[in-house]
Formats: structure tokens, sequence, C-alpha cells
């Protein structure tokens, strides 16, 4: 035997499905709702810390200056390379500034600005008499200036940055 379904019974069910389905909206609703409120602004800076080494050689001396071109004031280190034959030939001149440090760098101890630049460091080169070419290459690294609780400037030279993107 099968049942009919009549008009009137069928309507007052889609009116019950639809006033429950109609009240619970409102509590969806006020779970993605937030009632927070907040006014002003901060301006953010992402600039990065960019250096570039000035190289001149003149009378077999090479005089380095590094350039801050970056955003944040930076410290800076050097690291001068000429191959086995003449890397222990090479003498180091200069301000006091620079001074010798961990793995043969040579650390420039003031804090360089935003477009400022170290003062030179002078790297002499003994050819050893030598009749072949060779190139001497510098290689320069900087890490933006950290501050300790008190306030006090530091460099970390371990610090590593990781790129974010694809």
């Amino acid at each position: 035997m099968k049942k009919k379904f009549n008009k009137k019974s069928l309507c007052l069910a889609a009116a019950a499905l639809a006033l429950t389905a109609g009240l619970s909206v409102n509590s969806a609703m006020a779970y993605f709702t937030t009632y927070a409120t907040a006014a002003g602004g901060v301006t953010i800076s992402l600039g990065s810390t960019t250096t570039i080494p000035e190289e001149t050689v003149s009378d077999w001396t090479k005089h380095i200056v590094i350039k801050n071109t970056g955003d944040f004031e930076c410290y800076v280190r050097v690291k001068v390379f000429a191959g086995d034959k003449y890397q222990d030939g090479l003498k180091y001149q200069g301000s006091e500034k620079w001074s010798p440090g961990e793995e043969d760098y040579y650390y420039y101890s003031d804090i360089v600005p935003a477009g400022g630049e170290t003062e030179e460091l002078q790297v002499k080169i003994d050819s050893k008499d030598s009749e072949e070419e060779f190139n001497v290459i510098v290689a320069q690294e900087c890490t933006p200036v950290l501050y300790d609780d008190q306030g006090n400037p530091y460099a970390d030279w371990n610090a590593k940055q990781e790129e974010v993107g694809e």
C-alpha cells in the first residue's frame, strides 16, 4: 500500500525546515563575526642592508672602501684571497678601525650608517717577482646592527637569512 503525501503536510514540513534553517543562521553569523576595532597605524619598513666594495689598485696595493647602499646601519668585514702562492705575501695597512679577527677576516670596528662608507683598508701585494698574472679577490660581508637589552650595539655574524617565496 502506498502512502500518499498530501499537499498540506508537504508544505508544513517545508515551512518547518525553512524556519529551523533561518533560526540557526544567527548563531553561525555570530561565529564568523568579530567585534574588534582599531585606529591608527604603524609604518613597517622591510628594507635591506647592502654593501658594495670599491676597489682600486696602484703600486701593487689594493685600496678597499666598503659603501653601505642599504636602508639600515651595519657592521662590515672583509677577507682577501690571492691564491696559495701569494696569500702569505699580503700586507694589511690602513685605519686603526680595521683589525684582524676570526677566519682571516678584517673587521671594521665602527657602525657604517646607511649611505656611509668605511675608511680605506690597504692590502699591499707582494708579487714575489712573479711574471705570471694573478687575481686578488676581495670578499666582503655585512650584518645589520643589533642591540642587546641595555641598548648596546653588536654584530651577529652567525645570523642566517631565509628566503621566503616560491
